[in-house]
């Protein structure tokens, strides 16, 4: 069995992930870091090679997928390969990246894929808004995270919403973490973990 948390850049995904490890004695699983072999030429010629690089990250999340499913322990993973495709593939589309026929190739890739997985046993989507969004990325202050522009923060909490709304089809628990502190406040943090408990039968606990 596995648990999914879903969220936008710098709601909080990696930090709930591992406190949930320890607090549950869960095994956490972090997205991997792939030495995509298309990078480079991805962002020499970002529309020539972006199917091909979509297709590569696809494929390692399925395996990864796979790898999840053959475990006995329960696992709780920082974004699912549901999220990657619906949320950052698509936003690629939608940018004209990929073209039409790509997309919808990859697509049917992807749904042949989905059909061989399990499902995540609860999904939790760290619902954030934009502001608070940009306070968190500030704080933890990655180089490379402070020239991401705002409306791009907001494409991403909207094709968010669309995913958890219109597309996923399993259990979801929406936290609106806006007004959390759940790393430093105990209170917020059981919160969550009665939230958690009350989606969960005894025997996943």
């Amino acid at each position: 069995m596995y648990i999914a948390i879903a969220g936008n850049i710098g709601s909080g995904k990696t930090t709930l992930t591992n406190m949930l490890a320890k607090h549950y004695d869960w095994q956490a699983k972090m997205e991997p870091v792939v030495d995509n072999p298309y990078l480079e030429d991805f962002y020499k010629d970002i529309k020539r090679w972006s199917f091909a690089m979509e297709v590569y990250f696809l494929k390692q999340r399925f395996k990864d997928m796979l790898d999840i499913s053959q475990s006995s322990k329960t696992i709780v993973i920082d974004r699912s390969i549901f999220e990657g495709v619906h949320v950052f593939t698509k936003g690629n589309h939608e940018m004209g990246n990929l073209s039409d026929r790509d997309f919808q190739t990859y697509m049917d890739l992807f749904e042949q894929m989905v059909s061989m997985l399990e499902m995540p046993r609860l999904m939790i989507y760290l619902k954030s808004s934009v502001p608070h969004l940009i306070h968190n990325i500030q704080k933890r202050g990655r180089t490379y995270e402070q020239s991401m522009q705002i409306d791009y923060l907001k494409g991403l909490n909207q094709r968010y919403e669309d995913f958890i709304k219109n597309h996923y089809k399993g259990e979801v628990l929406v936290i609106d973490v806006d007004d959390l502190d759940f790393e430093h406040s105990t209170e917020d943090f059981a919160s969550i973990i009665s939230k958690i408990n009350e989606r969960l039968t005894p025997r996943f606990l």
